[in-house]
């Protein structure tokens, strides 16, 4: 492994864990040229299929691009990068389980927006602004209507449960 430091091809592992699923191998490793230490993850390369973006080019699923879009919505919120990381994870298995070789960047969007409409509606609202291209304020407004809305709906069921 490469130092990003100093550019060494030598290094040492100090210490090596598996994630909760078993998919993610994080490494801490010293670099035995400048000491300096560094983590790698080590991961199946999984055949995912290509996505179509909205102007029907074609180009590699960049795992790279969900948690950065993710991240830009989570800013300053309380959500850790742990969180996020599985939520890309169960993002992937969700398109590899389709089998499909290709899949619209619209329905990643999608599996984003629903799982952050789950996690944390103001990083909801942020990551839709930007998805959903609205082009007025009246559109931002009716979908943050229709997201309390959909709350108040899924609270009124549960004091009719109780």
């Amino acid at each position: 492994m490469r130092c990003p430091f100093c550019g060494n091809l030598d290094d040492r592992v100090i210490d090596s864990r598996m994630s909760k699923e078993g998919d993610v191998i994080r490494r801490r490793r010293e670099c035995l040229r400048c000491e300096r230490r560094f983590t790698s993850y080590e991961r199946i390369e999984e055949n995912l299929p290509m996505v179509i973006k909205k102007d029907n080019r074609r180009e590699p699923y960049d795992r790279h691009k969900v948690i950065t879009g993710l991240k830009k919505a989570c800013e300053k919120r309380p959500i850790s990068t742990e969180t996020l990381e599985s939520i890309a994870d169960n993002i992937e298995r969700n398109l590899l389980d389709m089998g499909l070789k290709e899949v619209s960047s619209t329905m990643i969007g999608e599996e984003v927006m629903k799982a952050l409409k789950e996690l944390d509606k103001v990083a909801y609202v942020r990551f839709a602004s930007v998805y959903r291209e609205f082009k007025d304020i009246n559109e931002f407004l009716e979908e943050v209507k229709n997201l309390f809305d959909t709350d108040a709906s899924k609270s009124s069921l549960k004091n009719i449960e109780r």
